[in-house]
């Protein structure tokens, strides 16, 4: 029901076909803040999230103190099913969990393309097109670290909450 499952000649890992509508459904694809307590910083967790849970993540930006909470911002993707336990596995840790309720937003009409904010985009989510020479954001690789929002002289990048 799910697709094909077989063997590759080339290697000796399986694979399988799954069509991309049975893909979207049982795909999740978040961006999460967890939030550590002083005392769950030294836990295996992105370990576990991917020898366990099977997840896919891309850590997008922590502060982690020893003695302190700490905080991470993670893209976490994979299954449906198995992103909610991770999310429930995390919440047993008594790591508080939320999705990242803000995103950077670029005013097209105030940008005038002058690049300094692509001087502090350390991911390089704004980027300058040297054929055009106008600063492109791409979306899907922002961290939402704001610090694009306080290098605009123009204003033009702003946060925006959920």
């Amino acid at each position: 029901a799910f697709g094909e499952i077989w063997k590759s000649s080339e290697s000796s890992c399986w694979h399988t076909t799954i069509s991309n509508k049975t893909k979207r459904a049982l795909h999740k694809k978040k961006r999460i803040i967890l939030r550590f307590k002083k005392n769950t910083i030294d836990k295996p967790i992105v370990y576990k999230l991917v020898k366990d849970y099977n997840l896919v993540f891309n850590i997008l930006r922590a502060n982690i103190l020893p003695r302190a909470e700490s905080m991470m911002v993670m893209e976490i993707e994979g299954t449906e099913e198995n992103f909610d336990k991770g999310i429930a596995y995390l919440r047993g840790l008594n790591i508080d969990t939320e999705p990242m309720e803000q995103d950077i937003n670029r005013d097209e009409e105030k940008c005038v393309h002058c690049g300094v904010c692509t001087s502090v985009c350390a991911p390089d989510a704004l980027y300058i097109d040297r054929e055009t020479m106008r600063v492109n954001f791409d979306y899907e690789k922002c961290v939402a670290c704001e610090l694009c929002v306080r290098v605009c002289p123009v204003k033009a990048m702003n946060v925006f909450f959920d």
